[in-house]
């Protein structure tokens, strides 16, 4: 085990003398740009023109079903695979001309943690450092710093191989944050931790918005609502949507609906329900007593709805919106295009014609 470090004097892809910072360009737009890249394998184009980009301290979840070419599109930022067509710059940097340039500027954790399980947490976060250029009082503050971070110091000492899946994720982590990069590329982050882990994860990538830009891909949507400032949907390689989720939420929905538990349900009261003007539909729930309304797109009839119930003495319960989720709009743009509803196309960021693939 002890030979492996020292082979980081040879593998060291950034001088002793190189800071991340030192190199980072101050003349950009974006920590990010991505400008229709295309990835192709022979005659299959995993992605196609994906165009999307990221602030300095945003959080950009990245969002698409299994196949869609979020692993591609991550490999090309990462400069492990080149681009077919199109252009990716990270830090000002092209990630195809500059690869060294752009890996100094990111940390990235891929969806099995890079760790050498003979290691200790110990060893491997220092041969990590120094393959990063890191020597000294800088690797140990660095050190010290993630350890810090990640609630690693209970198991430092221990072989990474003899570790819960949920602590090998954090050591991933770690050397994704080692170097303090101001790019971090995420690639589920969150896989094999428990409840409380998760929470604590979520709370640190949040933490990181403002001083580090963030890509973020996961499956668990509420995940990205709870950490992202704005979403990516890629679908069959090109990108769908591309906004807040809140944003997204307003531009798909197509009736506002509002939830209401009552204490007496009389036989005249759907009627009197479906009579207040800009109710569309009244369904009962899944409970007794409840109704969910359909009211016209950007009407708030919550007052008029209560007034009704209150005068009826109908006993009100409960009264409450109901918000389009992440994963509504989700499901509604990743299902098969004829299903697509137009709102669905009108707000696609892409050109039009790319929603037909």
């Amino acid at each position: 085990m002890s030979k492996i470090p020292l082979v980081a004097a040879n593998c060291r892809f950034e001088s002793e003398t190189t800071s991340v910072s030192s190199v980072v360009r101050t003349d950009i737009t974006f920590v990010i740009d991505v400008q229709n890249i295309t990835k192709r394998y022979g005659h299959h184009t995993a992605i196609d023109r994906v165009t999307f980009s990221v602030a300095k301290g945003e959080v950009l979840a990245f969002l698409g079903p299994n196949g869609a070419g979020k692993t591609t599109t991550m490999r090309i930022l990462t400069c492990f695979m080149p681009a077919t067509e199109g252009h990716a710059r990270v830090a000002g940097f092209d990630c195809t001309d500059q690869p060294l340039d752009v890996k100094r500027q990111i940390g990235y954790l891929p969806e099995t943690p890079p760790v050498y399980q003979e290691l200790t947490v110990t060893e491997y976060l220092t041969f990590v450092g120094r393959l990063r250029g890191m020597t000294g009082q800088t690797l140990t503050a660095a050190f010290d710093r993630t350890i810090g971070r990640l609630e690693l110091g209970a198991v430092r000492h221990r072989l990474i191989g003899n570790l819960s899946r949920g602590y090998r994720q954090r050591v991933g982590l770690a050397q994704a944050l080692l170097h303090d990069p101001p790019v971090l590329i995420l690639d589920e982050p969150t896989v094999g931790l428990d409840p409380k882990q998760i929470i604590e994860i979520r709370e640190l990538i949040k933490s990181l918005a403002g001083s580090h830009s963030v890509i973020l891909s996961t499956h668990i949507l509420p995940e990205a609502t709870a950490v992202c400032q704005r979403v990516v949907i890629i679908n069959k390689g090109r990108i769908v949507a591309e906004d807040t989720p809140e944003q997204l939420s307003a531009r798909l929905r197509h009736s506002e609906k509002v939830s209401i538990t009552l204490k007496a349900v009389p036989s005249d009261c759907e009627m009197k329900l479906r009579a207040i003007p800009g109710i569309l539909n009244v369904l009962p729930g899944q409970a007794g007593g409840s109704f969910l309304l359909e009211c016209e797109l950007g009407r708030d009839l919550r007052d008029e709805i209560a007034r009704l119930v209150v005068s009826s003495h109908w006993g009100l319960l409960e009264l409450r919106t109901i918000s389009m989720t992440l994963e509504d709009v989700f499901l509604q743009l990743t299902r098969h295009e004829d299903h697509l509803a137009e709102p669905a196309e009108a707000m696609v960021s892409a050109p039009a014609e790319q929603t037909d693939a």
